[in-house]
């Protein structure tokens, strides 16, 4: 997304690569996530270790999303297991990862009812400002996340979100803008997705 770049991989459903006698709730299969950061991504070159507090919580955003999205019943006992690495950081990187863990997922053939997207969406006005007509914006870039207040949603079909991360103080009633904005904006990122994977799927069987 913009100059934010992730790689990311899927293995499974698989069995017997789950703790305990079994999988999920109800024998459902467990969708684990794990996030690695190259030190070269950002511009600070910042070392993230496994127990940095913001991964912990985008690997438990992520795994709990696709948890609820997945069809998880029809592997009972499995793991399903999403590795991303983070290449470079631009802004938008939940959501970079959620999109990029979607098509990761529809390419390993993992069933779900629709595409989960995700877009960043924030507001012109600091949290401080008592400016109520400020606009929403959309897509912010790494700058803009540094200065503005702005949210990470995604939705699963149609209207339905699945994610809403806030990720610094806003006014409340700024948000409600904030998230018809990126509701619109999962929209057309879910466009885009879908023209990647219908591409891909042509070249698949025209091979």
């Amino acid at each position: 997304m913009g100059n934010t770049k992730v790689l990311c991989t899927v293995a499974g459903p698989a069995e017997g690569k789950r703790t305990g006698a079994g999988g999920g709730k109800d024998g459902e299969a467990v969708v684990t996530v794990e996030i690695g950061v190259a030190g070269f991504s950002g511009t600070d070159r910042k070392k993230w270790g496994r127990g940095d507090k913001r991964l912990a919580e985008m690997q438990m955003t992520i795994a709990n999303a696709f948890t609820s999205t997945l069809f998880t019943h029809l592997y009972p006992h499995s793991t399903i297991a999403i590795s991303i690495q983070v290449l470079a950081q631009d802004g938008a990187l939940l959501a970079a990862c959620l999109n990029a863990a979607t098509l990761a997922l529809i390419d390993a053939g993992v069933p779900m009812p629709d595409y989960l997207c995700a877009v960043t969406a924030g507001t012109t006005s600091a949290h401080a400002a008592g400016d109520e007509a400020a606009d929403p914006l959309l897509d912010l870039c790494l700058m803009e996340e540094q200065e503005l207040p702005f949210l990470t949603v995604a939705t699963a079909g149609g209207e339905r979100v699945s994610v809403c991360v806030l990720e610094s103080r806003v006014q409340v009633s700024r948000v409600e803008g904030m998230l018809a904005v990126g509701v619109d904006g999962c929209k057309q990122v879910r466009a885009i997705m879908d023209g990647v994977v219908r591409r891909q799927g042509k070249k698949i069987l025209g091979a």
